[in-house]
């Protein structure tokens, strides 16, 4: 009997990790659109991925907000 492959999980942050997420949304919107969008300190006061992680993993509202406006992205860019 041949292997099925494992069923595709419909979750767009499956298999993408916190940095990614980061790293992606600051290419695409750059720093200052971030911090707008979020107004992190983190984001707006001498911003970096290193530090954007720290803060991230431990606050889950502003985390929240982060993977929410990446799943934005990624339907906005599904829709084109």
């Amino acid at each position: 009997m041949p292997d099925t492959p494992a069923p595709r999980s419909n979750d767009p942050l499956h298999g993408v990790t916190l940095e990614q997420i980061v790293t992606r949304l600051v290419e695409r919107l750059g720093w200052e659109e971030l911090g707008h969008l979020i107004p992190v300190n983190c984001f707006r006061f001498d911003p970096s991925v290193r530090s954007s992680l720290k803060f991230l993993r431990k606050t889950p509202w502003a985390r929240k907000k982060v993977e929410e406006l990446y799943v934005a992205m990624l339907a906005e860019d599904g829709s084109r």
